[in-house]
C-alpha cells in the first residue's frame, strides 16, 4: 500500500490532503521512514472517503469513514480498512507526518 499527500499553508495553518490506497499502514509504509515506534504527529482531520482504523499506543482504538472529524493525539499507528482509498485532510501535522524525526 501506498500513500500520497499534498501538502499548502494558507493563513498560517497547514491544511494537507492525503490519499491513502488500500492495504496502506503507518507502521508497515511510514515507520521506516521516521523511525519512530508510533506516529508521533497530533492530527486534526476531516474523511472525504473511505474508513480508517487508529490504535494509540494506550491500546485504545477508533475508526473513522466518511464526513467524520477526528482529532488523534502523538503516539499511534494507523491503517486503511477494506478496498477504498482513505482520504482525507489534516489541518494540524500534514507537514509533520512523514518527516524523519
Amino acid at each position: 500500500g501506498s500513500g500520497e499527500a499534498r501538502v499548502v499553508n494558507l493563513g498560517g495553518v497547514t491544511w494537507g490532503k492525503a490519499t491513502l490506497q488500500p492495504g496502506w499502514k503507518w507502521s508497515k509504509d511510514v515507520k521506516p521512514i521516521t523511525k519512530t515506534e508510533s506516529c508521533q504527529a497530533p492530527h486534526l482531520l476531516y474523511v472525504i472517503s473511505g474508513r480508517m482504523h487508529v490504535v494509540l499506543d494506550d491500546g485504545t482504538e477508533e475508526e473513522y469513514g466518511p464526513g467524520d472529524l477526528g482529532s488523534i493525539p502523538p503516539g499511534h499507528d494507523a491503517w486503511v480498512v477494506g478496498n477504498e482509498p482513505v482520504v482525507n485532510i489534516d489541518v494540524t501535522a500534514a507537514g509533520v507526518w512523514a518527516k524523519p524525526a
